[in-house]
């Protein structure tokens, strides 16, 4: 297998560092709009970085990326950009023939007149409308394969074959108890994608309803996380779980719901009040005139790199798809989860919670996919695969995942 990895970010690093020690790739180019991320990405693997190459590319130069492939006869895309390049590193990868995978899919569109009640343009939906042709072509976009979406879609579809007769609601569960020294905010993640995934419209599944949107940090709840974690405010929240494990999982209900705390959602309020979550460009004046520059860009430049951060992190992150359902005629209600502390994972890859456990997981579906184990054309979700080989494959790279009866 040779792989083209779109972006040298924290996520795209750490992929490097987990890929580096499998041995299932023949080459992985790491390219990047920024050369000198790209090259230290691949300086930092040493001895194991004999098959990377670093490359600079535009993610949105659908011709430049498409030629990127084809040099290095890559048949495989990883995208590790935010989401505003899914698009056109999903176009470029069936038009250099290759196969693609992502961690967060094509973005959505709230709905012009009722965006708390009914869904406009949902998250993945121009991904899937290019389904046939993916399936003509015989090439597989494997879609939101990282950890939430990802592993938590692979949870989903083991809980229907393993664990249950019938589901009643699977819920998608995200905490942590991560704290920043020296910060009173700073997400552990792209403050790019968590303002799109927070203040956008959240969408509920309901079997008799389809899908549908109510407010942002809706219904909340307090959801007690394993391993030390402990209880932890939950609220609604846009995530492509919603929308891909009803196409898969039966399920009368499906939501998605993420830990913020409350002096997070604050200050996501807070930002879309001032309209510094926009993404449209606003004219502002500069040293050489008037210059323009998008709000929620500002944002992130004001705020520290996600990847820098892991020296000063502290707890652990989980991730985890709590079901509730029937087997055997009795009820049951279990959460499968996987927890990455951080100190593990910077001692042992150098690398934060937070990305390190969104990177190991489109790794794994890669190897599965080099072995055979994976396999399928057109745009295909996780809960389209068998759950199994992924989950011993995961306890494999030294990560287990848990469950717990609830």
């Amino acid at each position: 297998m040779r792989v083209l990895l779109v972006g040298a970010g924290g996520v795209g690093t750490a992929v490097t560092r987990i890929a580096a020690r499998r041995p299932f790739f023949e080459l992985m180019v790491v390219a990047d709009h920024d050369p000198a991320r790209a090259e230290a990405a691949v300086a930092a693997l040493g001895a194991d970085g004999d098959r990377f190459r670093a490359e600079r590319v535009d993610a949105g130069d659908e011709a430049q990326v498409t030629e990127l492939l084809e040099r290095h006869g890559c048949d495989v895309l990883l995208n590790a950009t935010d989401p505003r390049f899914v698009m056109p590193l999903f176009r470029a990868a069936r038009a250099g023939g290759a196969a693609y995978l992502d961690m967060a899919m094509s973005l959505s569109r709230p709905h012009g007149e009722r965006p708390h009640e009914e869904c406009g343009v949902k998250l993945g939906d121009e991904q899937f409308a290019q389904a046939a042709e993916w399936e003509e072509a015989g090439l597989l976009a494997l879609v939101g394969m990282g950890v939430e979406p990802g592993l938590s879609d692979v949870f989903a579809r083991y809980a229907a074959d393993e664990l249950f007769d019938e589901i009643e609601e699977i819920g998608v569960r995200d905490g942590a108890n991560l704290t920043v020294d020296g910060y009173d905010f700073a997400p552990s993640f792209s403050i790019w994608t968590t303002i799109e995934e927070c203040l956008n419209p959240p969408v509920v599944y309901e079997k008799d309803r389809g899908w549908y949107t109510t407010e942002p940090f809706s219904e909340p709840e307090v959801f007690d996380f394993p391993e030390g974690i402990g209880p932890v405010e939950c609220v609604n929240v846009e995530h492509e779980e919603v929308l891909l494990v009803p196409r898969w999982v039966d399920a009368r209900r499906v939501t998605f719901k993420y830990g913020l705390g409350r002096e997070f959602t604050d200050t996501l309020r807070t930002l879309h009040l001032l309209g510094l979550d926009r993404t449209e460009p606003v004219t502002v004046p500069g040293p050489d005139g008037p210059v323009k520059v998008s709000p929620r860009d500002v944002v992130a430049a004001c705020l520290p790199d996600p990847a820098t951060l892991g020296d000063r992190m502290r707890g652990k992150t989980c991730a985890g798809t709590w079901v509730r359902g029937t087997k055997d005629g009795a009820p049951r209600e279990v959460y499968l989860y996987h927890v990455v502390d951080n100190q593990w994972s910077m001692s042992e890859y150098g690398c934060q919670a937070v990305v390190w456990q969104t990177a190991v997981n489109p790794v794994v579906a890669l190897e599965l996919l080099a072995t055979g184990a994976w396999s399928g054309a057109g745009v295909l979700g996780p809960e389209a695969f068998p759950a199994g080989p992924f989950l011993d494959l995961l306890t494999g790279y030294g990560s287990p995942w848990g469950l717990r009866e609830q």
